[in-house]
């Protein structure tokens, strides 16, 4: 369209937001627009300035930048966990752990300490059965100055600070804490007119209400005769029209699944709310395991301990691995187990809650089952990380079951899954030995997509079970994100309509 033709097809608020720009000038913003307009909403400047811009009368530069604020208001003047921590030590010289209850709120402990040894402030020594904390000479120097994520929190509690003017390895640090601190994509606009959007400009751009639809009370009230219709163009963009489709990750869920069937398992899963038994003890994790602390784990409050009564042979059998490595072979932990803690209600961690306790329940091979389902751990979002999360396990049991079956299980169905290139290399994992990673090229690079292995002894002994038990936990999310090509799981469950009604389907 020339000029002349496009200044016909211009809307009201299209005339308005015009107007705007040519007063305002080249590489004015949306808000001085909105208030030049003036506007009712940013939306009718934004609408607006986007047709003008397929129109091709004006171009909008966009900058973003990620901006960072505190979550907790009050961190700054009360200071971190780690730092009243500190203060108390230093007061005192040398602390017992149950000393820090005095300095700390309930559930605080954990954090200080987690913190204090990672920035090699304190050391721990076993003194008469007893922990004794004492400072490091970079705990000393930290008595005397501020911490550098002190500092970046000072100026957070003053105001939002840009990504430009913040330490990265200080906010990659702060926003693996828990309700710490805040980030959100800050976008600046610029809008200037094309050389077309000046020569309409310059054959007159008239300000008239106008009409789109025309309505009974419009022709009933005869003020149709006083509005100006707006011009239908045939050739002006349209809103493309989408199928309607399954959310990506329910078809990728669905074609794992699949998979799986079609190579003879079954599908099962257990509750969400589990005992730290199932989730910890039956699986050789000791009771001072960093993983059962409260930072990396969800406990339930009500209610905060489930009864573990049903099987107290078993329980008697896991103790004792516990303790001595009772009939497997292994010497144990070497520490008093304790009831109490195996008993603490809690949001499973993983999946392999699941296929222990249906090896608990069939102990006799053939065993070939699998689970696709929820797992939580206590882990800040970033884009790597979320604390509700979807895990793949399965377990194999068979007289003849073996490492090199494992491994060619899991290369059938990564090769059913669309990847070519497939490799394993050794690994560790705490309830299987030995173990391995799987590793898929991707875009020319190897990526870990889970970790497999032979239960341990101690796994398996308390159910009297004889032969191997081939295991494996992969991450779906993970699958999913090289899948459609996302580099931030959190797209994975954002609700973005676009990226939802234009996912491919394969």
């Amino acid at each position: 369209m020339n000029a002349s033709e496009i200044l016909g097809s211009l809307s009201y608020q299209e005339r308005k937001v015009l107007l705007a720009l040519a007063k305002l000038g080249d590489g004015a913003s949306p808000e001085g627009i909105f208030e030049a307009g003036p506007f009712g909403q940013m939306v009718e400047v934004m609408n607006a300035a986007s047709w003008l811009q397929s129109k091709g009368l004006i171009t909008m530069e966009e900058r973003g930048q990620k901006v960072y604020g505190l979550k907790a208001k009050d961190i700054a003047q009360r200071g971190l966990p780690e730092r009243r921590a500190l203060d108390y030590i230093g007061r005192n010289i040398t602390v017992k752990m149950g000393d820090l209850d005095k300095a700390l709120d309930k559930g605080e402990v954990p954090v200080a300490i987690g913190w204090l040894r990672k920035k090699n402030l304190v050391k721990m020594e076993k003194t008469q059965g007893e922990t004794v904390i004492t400072l490091t000479d970079a705990g000393k120097e930290a008595l005397v100055q501020e911490m550098r994520d002190e500092a970046l929190l000072k100026r957070m509690a003053v105001g939002e600070i840009s990504e430009r003017d913040a330490p990265a390895d200080i906010i990659a640090q702060l926003k693996g804490r828990q309700d710490l601190i805040t980030e959100r994509l800050q976008v600046a606009r610029k809008m200037s007119l094309t050389e077309l959007g000046r020569q309409v400009l310059d054959l007159g751009v008239v300000l008239k209400e106008e009409v789109a639809q025309i309505t009974p009370e419009l022709l009933q009230s005869g003020k149709w005769k006083e509005v100006s219709f707006r011009r239908y163009d045939v050739r002006t963009f349209a809103p493309t029209e989408y199928a309607a489709k399954k959310h990506p990750l329910t078809r990728i869920a669905d074609e794992v699944r699949r998979i799986f069937l079609q190579m003879g398992f079954t599908e099962i899963d257990e509750e969400y709310v589990q005992p730290a038994f199932w989730n910890m003890d039956t699986l050789f994790t000791p009771q001072d395991h960093p993983a059962r602390e409260m930072q990396d784990t969800f406990y339930l409050k009500h209610p905060s301990k489930l009864s573990i009564a049903d099987d107290e042979e078993l329980i008697k059998k896991v103790r004792s691995i516990h303790e001595t490595g009772g009939d497997s072979g292994s010497l144990g932990w070497r520490y008093k187990w304790s009831r109490a803690e195996a008993e603490r209600a809690l949001l499973r961690t993983h999946t392999t809650v699941n296929t222990i306790r249906y090896l608990a329940k069939h102990p006799n091979p053939p065993v070939k089952v699998f689970s696709l389902s929820r797992v939580f751990r206590k882990e800040a979002i970033d884009a790597t990380h979320l604390p509700e999360f979807m895990q793949i396990e399965g377990i194999v049991m068979e007289e003849t079951a073996s490492f090199d079956m494992l491994v060619g299980i899991l290369r059938e169905f990564y090769s059913r899954m669309g990847f070519e290139d497939i490799r394993v290399r050794p690994g560790y994992f705490p309830y299987t030995e030995p173990s391995l990673e799987v590793e898929v090229l991707w875009n020319d690079k190897w990526m870990e997509l889970g970790g497999a292995g032979i239960f341990r002894p101690e796994v398996t002994a308390p159910y009297g079970i004889k032969h191997p038990v081939l295991a494996w936990g992969q991450g779906f999310e993970r699958l999913a994100m090289l899948r459609w090509g996302l580099k931030d799981i959190r797209e994975l469950y954002a609700t973005d309509m676009d990226l939802l009604r234009q996912s491919p389907i394969f």
